[in-house]
């Protein structure tokens, strides 16, 4: 399988994580006819669908290190297995609150909100499964993330026209508390003896995420977070670009997280995660500049702008932590 042999590497395939996670939700706005909630079950199939092709392309190159897929798999211990598939159970979980909270307050809101403070929990319980880098620049980065996600939370609160109350708010910061706990698990997947490799881990935790998906989804298409209830029929009622939409919004996000579980055998799953969670930047750019989620609201601006710069030095921390 491949996995890079220097830093340099490992950070390209990091930016192209934090690109990926940070542009996905694209795709949910670019749909015309679907709620979140249908939205969702196209990009469950997308991600078990993108794990399948990098399983079988870059994790089976006979020029690289480690066992090829089917043979990782044969030898892994089984508690590997149960945490990756947790893992995925538990991301499928924040990962609806947290498309749920861009249908409600937009990506430059629930992104920073969720993201951030996913980033800090992942980050410190990540550093606790497998200590790695410099832990004062670590930590220091993760604080100023944390300053970040102040700054974009004083902005909604600034927005007089902010009509969605508590709950706006609420979505992201509950998908942030539990999105902070799936790293840690992938990551003890892969760590230890007759552990997980990366592209392996990736497959069983995006069939974690599909199968949490079915459940969840159904509930929450009968007892909706807003709108009216909706019947297995919508879902065939969409536009084939509408169903392309949120498979496509599947394999960004995959291809991004198998890059960082790539990454984090070469530098560790703490720095690999927190410099990933930079999609937090790329999210709040898409929708400040593109999107106008903000236009005519100055004060907002300001502070949006303050908290890219927290943010920026907190991505620099953290990349400069590494050994």
């Amino acid at each position: 399988m491949y996995v890079p042999h220097d830093y340099l590497t490992a950070t390209i395939l990091m930016f192209v994580t934090m690109v990926c996670w940070g542009s996905w939700a694209n795709t949910q706005k670019l749909t015309q006819h679907g709620r979140f909630e249908l939205f969702y079950w196209d990009y469950t199939i997308g991600l078990v669908l993108g794990s399948l092709i990098l399983g079988f392309t870059l994790g089976n190159q006979h020029s690289g290190e480690g066992l090829m897929l089917l043979a990782d798999f044969n030898q892994a211990r089984l508690d590997a297995f149960w945490d990756a598939f947790g893992s995925g159970v538990l991301f499928n979980l924040a990962n609806v609150f947290l498309v749920a909270g861009i249908a409600l307050v937009g990506m430059a809101v629930a992104f920073p909100v969720a993201i951030g403070m996913a980033l800090i929990i992942g980050t410190l319980l990540s550093y606790m499964v497998q200590p790695s880098g410099n832990a004062l620049l670590l930590f220091a980065g993760v604080f100023s993330v944390l300053i970040a996600v102040l700054l974009d939370a004083r902005a909604y609160k600034a927005l007089s026209h902010a009509s969605k109350g508590s709950k706006g708010m609420l979505l992201p910061i509950v998908s942030g508390l539990l999105m902070g706990l799936f790293y840690p698990l992938i990551a003890r997947s892969m760590s230890g003896v007759q552990a997980l490799g990366p592209y392996a881990a990736l497959i069983v935790f995006c069939v974690g995420v599909l199968l949490g998906n079915i459940p969840l989804n159904a509930l929450l298409m009968r007892k909706p977070l807003e709108g009216t209830p909706l019947r297995g029929s919508h879902y065939w009622h969409l536009s084939f670009a509408d169903h392309l939409c949120g498979i496509f919004g599947g394999l960004i996000w995959v291809l991004g997280m198998g890059f960082n579980l790539i990454a984090a055998k070469h530098t560790g799953p703490a720095i690999a995660y927190a410099f990933g969670q930079g999609a937090t930047l790329v999210a709040a750019f898409w929708g400040v500049f593109i999107w106008k989620e903000f236009k005519g609201h100055p004060e907002v601006n300001r502070l949006l702008a303050l908290m890219f710069v927290a943010y920026l030095i907190g991505l620099v921390l953290i990349g400069a932590s590494s050994n």
